[in-house]
């Protein structure tokens, strides 16, 4: 209890700020912070808020007797812990039905990220479990080394840094367990993916697959087992760290993958996407007439696999930029120009790559249980704190912004939570003076005049705008302001310290000067129209999903990274203003990760960008201490002859009573309806050395005490000797039970054979099938062998019903179109079982991609699918481009805006395919049609699909024939062709000497 360890004050200080009797002074403050951290005591409490201070070595206060120390127990009752507030918050939650949030700040390596892992390790393993839960909890656990290795990076001040902001909900459902949660991040350091300053390093995941990758891997991702060979690796001349081991992390992060529910392909689709940002790293450009080219094309060969694009349209796109003007024009890059557009592909590339894997995680963790909608959450905030470098730039602008925010939150909710329970208890509120940081806020949000709206409108004119212009347009805006000042504007002194390109901001906790090179290509963050064209091409379904093709004809403008984060923390402070706040402030002691180094200017640096001493001092403007009249009676009762041993009367009467014994003076308490307000600590300190000092007086009866403990273990032992005559008889009947099981029932048996039935219900409950293809099903006992029967019917034709119902429209005609491309290629053609997981898509040409004259020339007809094909004369079998359309009549072969050649169903004869991989196929058309100059040879990318499309559209299902060996057509005229099949390495099309043509296709599945 709280109260009991202030007798041990002079030696590990004061477990609650609140209580320091100099609570203005700094000294004082960091003073008890020092004798705590040397005790090894790193939690200290402010009321209700705790400061953590990490201690750069485990301690062993996180194991699961501790968690069951902290359970249950009222707040004050325990030591201060980061359980305490774990537990008071879902308490809470649980009792008051409403949802909690948990608010953790700090500096980079304060510790925040390891409190966020231990209060939700303290959920798992506290909290109500089933099945379900379990694998929630598992994903809520799992989801950590996840995120970290694509979010975290080694810094200077900390090697496991999260460079992204996190609010996590954590959902529970009316028993108490957790069933599912959901996270939003924020602003995640995109640009250290193409530069790190040096001793830093990339983010985690790119040095884990280096070193943790199997050899197959590394070589199908095209990599090497050395990272300084990555150009985006070696800017931060820190490959290896001490703590940090890559190889043992890489399997960690694989195993959560799976556990939170990726598949094979989604993990190597998202390692592909890593991979493909080393690969784009060494890209190198050269200068020729003043324009770039690309050096080598080796690591063009390997984005193009990875990320599912087209080579040449890629180099294009990196070396060319598309300027839209009356039309489309193409300029050449320069090589800088190229290197910028090469970055900026890397950094989209990768930051929508971590949204997505966000919202992947979220989709594992949704709560899905429509019975139960109201869900009580409990949110937890794990955001990066104020931050003050020797060079700020706009990402430290933005995190102080958050954190200005954030801070008005604090102080309002801290000072509403005060006078809520001062108005509670029927105390008079008495007004706190402390700085109102809005001002501030309104500096940086306002609308037109802040400086948000002053960056995005110089982000957004015409002219040569620059970050130098930025810098005259605030001189304008904003000189005269108390809070901002620049270079120009400052006096004599203040000038000496700034340089020419940078503005200070006067924040709550501190001066912070800004340097403005940069800051509108961050808040601008555009990705080249040319370089998104080809990453909505891409064939990988991790960036189909992270590019939308809607980006392309959408023509207004995306919002500035300033205003997307401005908005985002719009959203924030309303979720948190709709939650019962707790805070957790976190402490580095020193730069070096020592464990035992205290170092009090880094430390006094922290405590005021905290906030600590304002809050200190919002808490201590009243009173100090505040208990419940139950428990100050309970533990202060022996002091007063009239109190103790018990006192039968009302609560409030007996602590007056106390109190007046004790000789408080009336200005130093007051009593309110159900707590007593002290308000100077001295008043406690004294209580509780007068309580010290009564214990050696309580020894004497320790008689009273034996005979008490005697007559209490008397009754524990009759108890026990109870339940063990009750675990006897149970077994007896068990025993018999199981010798007559064989006979009718009887009063011998019925015990027993009632638990087996039991027995297997419930194992049948635990045991149901997961789904329709699962026919797992628990051997029953003989008595229930018919109802087994009858219960396995039923489940059976539920799952169907069930998976029946979730099926809509567009998903059963898929199913209907592979449905019919099993029936015609299953086990007959080598490249279906590759096409089994690929979706069909409506049309593989969008209107833009068809010439409007071919269009045009359908007239009233509708398009029911288009597909680019290679058509092969007749004659020399030259290839040509041409594109495939289906209407509900015909199939139409266009070149550019011609209908070359109509072919009407009713007049196909039948379609000839090989049973190889390739993509040839053949129209048979009637000779004797003059229409038609003979059969057409064609070859589709897509050949299951359109041989699919077509065998639908002109109902020619039993029409198609899967030729073994060679293909013979009629080429026109009465003469005949022939197309000869063999397997090889590689797909070769070419005319063979003999005048056939010769088609080498490689064998992708052995029927």
């Amino acid at each position: 209890m709280m109260e009991s360890a202030l007798t041990a004050r002079d030696r590990v200080g004061v477990q609650d700020f609140v209580l320091l009797e100099n609570y203005t002074s700094e000294a004082a403050f960091i003073e008890n912070l020092r004798k705590r951290f040397k005790e090894n005591l790193i939690y200290t409490y402010i009321g209700s808020v705790l400061v953590s201070v990490n201690p750069y070595k485990d301690l062993e206060i996180y194991t699961k007797n501790h968690m069951e120390r902290y359970r249950g127990v009222n707040f004050y009752e325990v030591s201060p812990h980061i359980y305490a507030v774990s537990d008071n918050a879902y308490r809470s939650m649980r009792t008051e039905r409403k949802d909690q949030c948990i608010l953790i700040s700090g500096e980079s390596g304060a510790g925040k990220t390891e409190a966020s892992k231990k209060i939700l390790q303290y959920y798992a393993v506290t909290c109500p479990a089933s099945e379900h839960v379990q694998t929630i909890k598992d994903r809520l656990l799992q989801s950590n080394p996840v995120l970290e290795a694509f979010g975290n990076a080694k810094t200077l001040r900390n090697d496991n840094s999260s460079r992204f902001g996190k609010y996590m909900d954590i959902q529970f459902d009316f028993k108490g367990a957790p069933v599912g949660g959901h996270i939003i991040n924020y602003l995640l350091e995109k640009s250290r993916v193409v530069h790190q300053n040096h001793g830093e390093r990339n983010f985690h995941i790119f040095y884990q697959i280096i070193e943790g990758g199997e050899e197959d891997l590394l070589r199908r991702l095209g990599l090497e087992r050395n990272s300084q060979q990555y150009q985006y690796l070696v800017k931060g001349n820190c490959p290896k760290v001490s703590s940090i081991n890559d190889r043992s992390d890489w399997k960690v992060v694989r195993k959560a993958l799976a556990v939170i529910g990726f598949n094979d392909d989604e993990v190597e689709e998202l390692l592909n996407i890593i991979a493909s940002v080393l690969h784009l790293g060494n890209v190198q450009y050269k200068e020729e007439e003043g324009y770039a080219y690309i050096t080598s094309d080796t690591q063009i060969k390997y984005l193009a696999r990875l990320l599912g694009v087209n080579g040449t349209v890629l180099t294009e796109a990196l070396t060319h930029k598309k300027i839209i003007a009356k039309g489309e024009e193409v300029a050449l890059r320069s090589p800088d120009q190229s290197s910028s557009a090469r970055d900026a592909l890397s950094k989209a590339v990768y930051g929508r790559t971590f949204t997505w894997l966000v919202n992947k995680i979220n989709a594992s963790l949704a709560y899905t249980d429509e019975s139960h909608k109201d869900a009580s959450v409990i949110g937890l905030l794990d955001i990066y704190g104020f931050e003050v470098f020797q060079h700020n730039s706009f990402e430290q602008f933005c995190i102080n912004y958050c954190n200005e925010k954030l801070q008005q939150l604090f102080i309002e909710l801290t000072l509403k939570s005060e006078q809520e329970e001062y108005e509670a208890e029927g105390i008079t509120w008495e007004p706190v003076q402390y700085f109102n940081n809005k001002i501030i806020c309104d500096l940086v949000e306002e609308k037109f005049k802040g400086i948000i709206s002053i960056l995005d409108e110089e982000c957004l004119r015409p002219g040569d705008a620059s970050d130098v212009t930025f810098l005259q347009k605030l001189e304008d805006t904003l000189g005269g302001h108390p809070h901002f000042v620049t270079h120009k504007l400052a006096d004599g002194k203040t000038r000496k310290v700034m340089g020419r390109e940078e503005f200070r901001l006067l924040h709550y906790a501190g001066e912070v000067n800004y340097n403005v090179n940069g800051f509108l290509d961050k808040n601008n963050d555009l990705l080249f129209r040319n370089l998104k064209e080809v990453m909505c091409m891409s064939e990988n379904k991790i960036l189909t999903q992270c590019f939308d093709r809607d980006e392309l004809s959408d023509k207004k403008r995306p919002d500035t990274a300033a205003t997307q984060f401005k908005a985002s923390l719009a959203k924030l402070m309303e979720i948190l203003m709709s939650k019962e706040p707790s805070y957790v402030r976190c402490i580095k002691p020193n730069d070096s990760k020592q464990a035992v180094r205290f170092d009090e200017v880094l430390i006094r640096h922290q405590v005021k960008y905290l906030g600590l001493m304002e809050n200190l001092r919002v808490r201590r403007a009243g009173f100090a201490y505040r208990r419940r009249y139950e428990t100050f009676l309970q533990r202060y009762k022996s002091l007063c002859p009239e109190t103790w041993p018990n006192w039968n009367g009302k609560l409030s009467d007996g602590v007056s009573t106390l109190v007046k014994h004790l000789g408080y003076k009336p200005e130093e308490y007051k009593l309110g309806r159900s707590k007593i307000f002290i308000r100077f600590p001295k008043t406690l300190f004294a209580t509780e050395d007068a309580l010290e000092t009564r214990k050696h007086g309580l020894g004497k009866s320790r008689g009273f005490a034996i005979a008490i403990q005697a007559w209490w273990r008397g009754i524990l032992a009759r108890r026990k000797a109870q339940r063990r005559r009750q675990a006897a008889n149970t077994i007896r009947r068990f025993i018999k039970g199981f010798i007559y099981r064989h006979k009718e029932r009887c009063p011998e048996n019925e015990y027993f054979l009632d638990y087996v039935r039991y027995s297997f219900l419930m194992n049948l409950h635990r045991n149901l099938p997961k789904n329709v293809l699962d026919k797992s099903w628990p051997t029953p006992p003989a008595a229930l062998t018919e109802s087994s029967e009858l219960l396995r019917k039923m489940c059976m034709q539920n799952m169907v019903w069930s998976y029946c119902k979730k099926i809509d429209s567009e998903w059963k005609h898929q199913m209907e179109q592979k449905m019919i491309a099993s029936d015609i290629f299953k086990d007959k053609k080598d490249n279906y079982p590759q096409s089994v997981p690929k979706l069909f898509v409506g049309t593989r040409l969008n209107g833009e991609d068809i010439n409007p004259k071919a269009i045009q020339a359908l007239g009233s007809e509708k398009m029911k699918y288009a597909v680019p094909v290679t058509k092969y004369d007749r004659k020399g079998y030259k290839p040509r481009s041409r594109q495939l359309l289906l209407t509900a009549n015909s199939a139409i072969i266009v070149e550019e805006g011609k209908l070359k050649q109509r072919i009407d169903y009713g007049a196909l004869k039948g379609i000839s395919v090989s049973s190889l991989s390739d993509g040839l196929f053949v129209l048979h058309v009637p000779s004797e049609d003059n229409k038609q100059k003979g059969d057409v040879v064609l070859q589709s990318d897509h050949v299951i699909e359109t041989l699919t499309k077509i065998a639908i559209c002109a109902d020619k299902i039993n029409s198609i024939n899967i030729n073994q060996g060679s293909i013979k057509f009629t080429a026109g005229h009465g003469k005949e062709g022939i197309i000869d099949f063999t397997p090889g390495s590689e797909l070769l099309v070419a005319k063979a000497k003999n005048g056939h043509l010769s088609v080498t296709a490689p064998r992708l599945n052995s029927r």
